[in-house]
């Protein structure tokens, strides 16, 4: 195997191909990073779960295979001073050379390592940075708690021309809506993908425009994955099992009463009047009209107390959140307005963006649940 490659592009096709290598792989081969030079480059990891598989131009003088330490081929990459590289095998090493720097890697045996997924049969395709918006906003509300696996994935629902996405840790609950533009009209799905594999695959995909995603049927190519490509990148992920909660009945179908705060000064707000919450303990939000008062820490702590101005439609209310949660919501809307509806005290609220035109639905909500004031 021979080929020159430019070092930027070796840099950065390794760096995206090992997010996927294992921290600890279950057989050594899957520390590996697989290299194919054809008339393309393919660079290739995989670790049972997810796998990642990238393509990009090179200049090939011989064709061949080889399976290398994907950590310390990253590592080298990054380094390489700004040159063209030079990549060759001889035997059982690989070499690199760039400018004056040279670095030679030993091989693993390339015929132990397992071959990568199909990707299921392509479903249809979404903007690659709205997908990447999208998916951020709802893995936040995604468990961390690995021994409820059901928890830490994001619903996809495909309705059409519509995807939905949902995640909760039972605290909260983040509902995302966008269109694509799938294969067929009448096309639909549900998959529960892990939450940490798309938020990173989604973030990662925006250098193409699109993102094409592919889901496997029952019983044929791929079942049991997800696929998405783009800019010559391509990742396939195992579904999680189970089934998800039923969040579309969480959600309120009417409210008691709306209120409407500044995004940018509600967020700064929030994070002064923490400072002085111990953990666990909520910031209390007093709403009465023109104004909403944030409260935190008792009378055996140090306090905090901070007014501003807020637009009420309803009955004054007093209601408590977790700090953590209520940011991670205010910074997910998107929107300069946050709005904050609520039924009582004790009951879930959700946030959302002031909508682009009275009357429409939000196609971002963020179920947040209060936290019991004592006394």
């Amino acid at each position: 195997m021979k080929f020159r490659i430019d070092r930027d592009a070796l840099a950065d096709a390794v760096a995206w191909t090992a997010r996927t290598l294992p921290v600890r792989p279950p057989v050594p081969v899957l520390a590996g990073m697989h290299i194919e030079a054809s008339d393309r480059l393919k660079l290739s990891a995989f670790d049972y779960e997810v796998s990642a598989q990238v393509s990009t131009d090179i200049d090939v003088e011989e064709p061949g295979t080889a399976l290398v330490s994907g950590r310390l081929l990253a590592e080298i990459s990054r380094s390489l001073p700004p040159h063209p590289v030079e990549v060759t095998t001889d035997g059982a090493k690989v070499m690199l050379r760039c400018g004056s720097a040279k670095f030679t890697l030993l091989t693993m045996p390339v015929e132990d390592y397992p071959t990568l997924p199909e990707m299921p049969p392509a479903a249809g395709s979404v903007g690659s940075d709205e997908f990447a918006a999208a998916v951020a906003q709802v893995a936040i509300a995604a468990g961390k708690d690995d021994t409820i696996p059901m928890l830490t994935g994001v619903r996809v629902e495909i309705e059409g021309e519509t995807v939905t996405l949902a995640s909760t840790d039972r605290y909260r609950l983040a509902v995302r809506e966008l269109h694509w533009k799938p294969e067929r009209p009448d096309f639909s799905a549900v998959a529960l993908v892990p939450a940490r594999t798309l938020a990173d695959t989604a973030k990662s995909l925006t250098a193409g425009a699109e993102v094409s995603i592919a889901l496997g049927g029952t019983g044929g190519t791929g079942e049991g994955m997800i696929g998405f490509e783009g800019g010559g990148r391509r990742t396939t992920s195992r579904l999680l099992d189970g089934d998800f909660v039923k969040y579309r009945s969480l959600l309120p179908s009417e409210y008691a009463g709306l209120a409407e705060i500044q995004t940018s000064p509600f967020i700064e707000a929030v994070k002064r009047v923490s400072l002085v919450a111990e953990r666990n303990t909520p910031v209390r939000l007093s709403f009465s009209q023109g104004e909403v008062v944030l409260e935190a820490g008792t009378g055996d702590e140090a306090q905090a107390v901070e007014a501003l101005e807020a637009t009420l439609e309803g009955e004054d209310i007093d209601i408590a959140f977790n700090p953590q949660f209520l940011l991670d919501g205010l910074s997910a809307i998107g929107s300069d307005v946050a709005r904050l509806s609520f039924t009582t005290p004790t009951k879930p609220a959700v946030l959302t963006g002031k909508p682009p035109q009275d009357g429409e639905n939000p196609n971002y909500r963020y179920l947040i649940m209060p936290v019991r004031l004592s006394g």
